[in-house]
């Protein structure tokens, strides 16, 4: 496995001398290189997540970029990817593609299979663009299933127009 250095340098995000620098602040802090990068603006956090979803083999989506499918996240209930931050973004070979945070959360993806009832395809994303992306897409379907809630209580609440 690479170090997050080596990706950083082989990607673009960071020269070597960032890299020098940020690895003797890394040192006087006690912190992760990447926190060290992204504080001393050398790095946006974004780039950080893609080269950590990078370092462990798995792919990184830009939520802000990304053709969200509806029908995708239709399968999971809005309160399931609040609880586990995670939003189904799609679907690709039978399986459902699940953005997350935490892609070592094994409990949300073990709730997201049984709810969709299909094999689930974990990918990174940035933790507060995986929020906003929750809220854009699960508030819509939310405020559907009121509108749709209400019509049909006011369509059995309203007296029947007899003509006869």
């Amino acid at each position: 496995m690479k170090h997050l250095g080596e990706i950083l340098l082989d990607e673009g995000y960071v020269t070597a001398a960032d890299l020098g620098l940020a690895l003797t602040e890394q040192a006087e802090r006690g912190e992760s290189l990447g926190r060290v990068l992204v504080e001393l603006g050398m790095l946006t956090e974004a780039q950080l997540v893609s080269a950590l979803a990078q370092q462990v083999g798995m792919n990184f989506v830009e939520l802000s970029d990304y053709p969200v499918d509806r029908t995708a996240v239709s399968l999971v209930a809005a309160a399931v990817c609040r609880r586990h931050t995670v939003l189904p973004i799609g679907i690709e070979n039978g399986s459902l593609i699940l953005a997350m945070a935490d892609p070592g959360n094994v409990v949300a993806v073990d709730d997201v299979r049984t709810l969709a009832h299909m094999p689930v395809k974990p990918v990174v994303a940035v933790h507060a663009d995986l929020l906003a992306a929750i809220e854009r897409y699960c508030r819509a379907d939310e405020e559907m299933d009121d509108l749709a809630s209400a019509f049909e209580e006011s369509v059995a609440a309203a007296p029947e127009n007899d003509l006869s």
